[in-house]
């Protein structure tokens, strides 16, 4: 949100805020034009919450020993969108190294590329190998939202 403006009640005037999208992101205020239109589609809610942010990340692709950079652009429990040079190919396993606010060392998560958006990002579903990892997940979510 760029600015806000408060409520002014006896003159009749109602709160409102000023929004500036980042380069890039046309399609979230075409969709939020749209739906304050009433022309928006139903869209299914997802399962976890998205929160952007902006974390740099180290990636590997299937068995590769060499890592990639990237930025962690979006996050939730069940994913992340990866902004990348290079995008992972779809259904690509995915290694993303990241180190989270207040960690000594570097954690791994482990990922399947689920799709890629027109603006060269790939979607990323995160994928727990042991009963534990989804509340592991949860835990780095928040700090990373905290941060």
């Amino acid at each position: 949100m760029h600015s806000w403006r408060p409520a002014l009640p006896r003159l009749r005037v109602r709160a409102g805020a000023s929004v500036h999208f980042a380069t890039g992101e046309e399609h979230k205020r075409d969709f939020i034009g749209n739906a304050l239109d009433g022309r928006a589609p139903d869209v299914p809610r997802r399962k976890h919450d998205r929160f952007p942010l902006t974390v740099p990340v180290r990636f590997r692709v299937g068995a590769e020993l060499e890592f990639h950079d990237g930025t962690l652009v979006e996050v939730s429990a069940g994913g992340g969108l990866l902004a990348t040079p290079t995008l992972p190919p779809l259904g690509a396993d995915v290694v993303v190294e990241l180190t989270p606010p207040g960690a000594a060392a570097a954690m791994t998560v482990a990922a399947r590329v689920s799709y890629h958006t027109p603006q060269g990002t790939a979607g990323l579903r995160f994928v727990s190998r042991d009963g534990d990892g989804a509340r592991r997940l949860r835990e780095l979510v928040r700090r990373l939202v905290v941060e």
